[in-house]
């Protein structure tokens, strides 16, 4: 499986624990949309990212290849279970482009937040995960330099 991360899980680290047949494939981005903080994580304690639809944004990350043996394991550390009613977040086949380059489509799956009305922001642990994660993977400096700009509770 083709994943497209853009939150905590561009931490290698994090990502290599809970999948480690995690593989690096590229950098990304997701047209339209923005990085928000629209759900509480209760392990986190605190605002958890997402991608929300806006025209004109684009959100960068990064795309692994995931065996079927861990994507079940992914999934529960996204608060995903396919076909349960309530989910943290939900799974969702998207294109996103390889490189920032609208001609290299590729077929990913994405989480998506089921959002609540107000979440509280991310803590400082969590956006430092992003940003480390972001710079780790050389995303755009500008977007980078966005990501350490998030306001933290």
């Amino acid at each position: 499986m083709l994943y497209f991360a853009y939150g905590s899980n561009l931490d290698w680290a994090q990502m290599r624990d809970r999948c480690t047949s995690a593989r690096f494939v590229c950098v990304a981005t997701l047209p339209e949309h923005r990085l928000a903080f629209t759900r509480k994580s209760m392990g986190r304690g605190c605002g958890v990212a997402d991608a929300i639809p806006d025209e004109g944004w684009q959100v960068w990350g990064v795309v692994y290849e995931i065996s079927e043996r861990d994507v079940g394991s992914l999934d529960r550390s996204e608060g995903f279970a396919p076909g349960r009613a309530q989910n943290s977040y939900t799974r969702e086949e998207r294109h996103v482009f390889s490189n920032g380059d609208s001609n290299k489509p590729v077929a990913t799956y994405i989480y998506f937040a089921q959002r609540e009305v107000h979440a509280p922001l991310p803590n400082a642990e969590y956006k430092q995960l992003i940003v480390e994660g972001a710079k780790f993977w050389h995303l755009p400096p500008a977007y980078v330099a966005e990501l350490e700009k998030i306001e933290v509770a």
